[in-house]
């Protein structure tokens, strides 16, 4: 039987000091244009963390609304606020920077980071208020040093540093002298993903009900790797993450594909559980400090404000079938081969048209689609379009030549088998699952019956090969009511029972 979605989480924390400090567009900037008016301007541009909370693709990605809600609001959004926006969504938060910084402190197992005690007491109330951050996660914050040992570490150590509010608050200390995957920089971005991963595997748990304990397996596909200068990338944020967020009957293991990564990773972890070598496993990823502001330039110069303000991450949990919960079917996998090109047609033809193909389903018969979820709103003005209708038109496209719909019912395919962007731009968090929590919801609801989730990757980036990536799975709804629906186990057991006595009153009678 098919391994199921038993729920997911998505989380968000606001990190607009992050944006300045760390995002690469703007330390990029500081090394060959350090006096540009870019880097003048950009502060003034910061959303505060209510303006965050209220935009509507944060809102969205949290739970708050659905996509279908979005899709009704005029674009562009960011001049738009959402009434009734809150912190805490159906799905996860949006944690304020001053309390994502105590989280990644508690996530810090070798005391690379080093908080201002003053800092450490004025928000450390608040951390533990809330509701997923347990008492010994909370234990893990330490009191602090004074402000000068800070400054201390950063003038003159290598250290990376923690701002709040445009504050010095504390620093990421380099974990090895002359090691450059432990600099301050590394592990600054790594402790960060860490830590947006653990916030994401908690509001799993929470929300799907089950027990830390039930989690055996967790597969880390974020676009950061950890390791030392022996073993670049060789770490494990699975076991990291699973360790701080208290599943202590996990083990784990990191899966990389860049964007595509996640698609890779719920696939894998399906069949892990169809196999039966594990019962339940948690996809999760953090999100990407290289990432903040990547179209900051673009934003700045329309006077928009950064909308690429947070760090971004999800979980799902996949367990075996409950008879209820959606499936992943995987019968109907895509997969971008070595051979397929980087062709836009032959792409999306081996993603979506080829798995249909092979089970006799045309495109339409899928309800929803969910590629690249990239939010409009930060795509449009950097040049590069809306990414989820563009993939929505190729789709449709391809369902014309292959005579599954008219010329005509392109222009209505994207409504009725698409969805609006609302997910942030952090490289592989948009890559089809954002969408996975509603599937599964709409789903069970009966406002669907499938859909299907397409990753996409640029491999090319790594400069180990030119080819493209992806993979494509399907969602539907739950068909192991129907596979038991004969008999029961109890039933079973009679039948035997029944037919074993016959077999032996027959012995006798011969």
């Amino acid at each position: 039987m098919n391994s199921v979605i038993k729920g997911a989480s998505y989380v968000l924390a606001h990190t607009p000091e992050m944006v300045i400090n760390n995002g690469t567009t703007q330390t990029t900037e500081r090394v060959v244009n350090p006096d540009s008016e870019y880097l003048k301007e950009l502060r003034g541009h910061l959303r505060s963390y209510e303006d965050c909370v209220n935009y509507w693709p944060n809102q969205v990605y949290i739970g708050n609304a659905h996509p279908d809600e979005l899709a009704k609001v005029e674009f562009p959004y960011y001049d738009k606020p959402k009434a009734d926006s809150e912190r805490y969504g159906k799905y996860g938060e949006i944690m304020p920077e001053a309390e994502f910084i105590l989280l990644a402190q508690a996530c810090d197992m070798f005391e690379v980071i080093e908080l201002d005690k003053e800092f450490v007491a004025a928000h450390k109330d608040a951390f533990a208020a809330d509701p997923v951050i347990t008492e010994d996660i909370v234990a893990k914050v330490v009191e602090g040093v004074e402000l000068s040992e800070v400054e201390h570490f950063v003038n003159d150590e290598h250290a990376e540093g923690l701002y709040f509010e445009g504050k010095l608050v504390g620093c990421v200390k380099r974990a090895h002298d002359i090691d450059s995957n432990l600099s301050a920089h590394v592990m600054h971005e790594n402790i960060m993903s860490k830590a947006s991963s653990v916030l994401a595997l908690l509001y799993a748990v929470r929300n799907t009900g089950i027990d830390k304990e039930d989690v055996e397996y967790v597969i880390d596909c974020a676009e950061e790797a950890c390791g030392d200068m022996n073993q670049r990338g060789g770490g494990n944020f699975a076991k990291a993450a699973a360790e701080v967020a208290g599943l202590m009957k996990a083990t784990g293991s990191d899966s990389r594909g860049f964007c595509a990564g996640p698609a890779h990773a719920l696939i894998e972890a399906a069949a892990l559980v169809k196999s039966g070598a594990y019962k339940c496993v948690a996809v999760t990823a953090g999100g990407c400090t290289a990432k903040l502001g990547m179209n900051g330039k673009d934003h700045v110069k329309k006077g928009l404000p950064i909308l690429e303000d947070c760090l971004a991450g999800f979980c799902v949990i996949i367990a075996e079938n409950d008879g209820v919960s959606p499936e992943i079917n995987l019968d109907i996998l895509g997969r971008h081969t070595v051979g397929t090109g980087s062709a836009p047609q032959n792409v999306i033809g081996s993603l979506v048209a080829d798995p249909l193909e092979r089970v006799d389903m045309k495109i339409t018969d899928i309800d929803k689609f969910s590629p690249e979820m990239q939010n409009p709103d930060i795509t449009k003005p950097a040049g590069a379009g809306d990414v989820p209708l563009a993939n929505y038109k190729m789709i449709a496209a391809l369902a014309v030549k292959r005579g599954e719909i008219d010329k005509a019912a392109m222009k209505t395919f994207p409504e009725e088998h698409g969805l609006t962007g609302w997910a942030p731009t952090q490289g592989h968090i948009p890559s089809g699952v954002p969408y996975i929590g509603f599937a599964r919801e709409d789903i069970l609801e009966g406002k669907i019956r499938n859909a299907m989730i397409i990753g996409k990757g640029s491999l090319f980036l790594g400069r180990m090969t030119n080819l493209f990536d992806g993979v494509s799975f399907v969602i539907q709804a739950n068909t192991g009511a129907e596979d038991n629906s004969g008999v029961s186990e109890e039933e079973v057991k009679g039948l035997i029972a029944k037919a074993m006595k016959d077999f032996a009153a027959s012995m006798m009678a011969e």
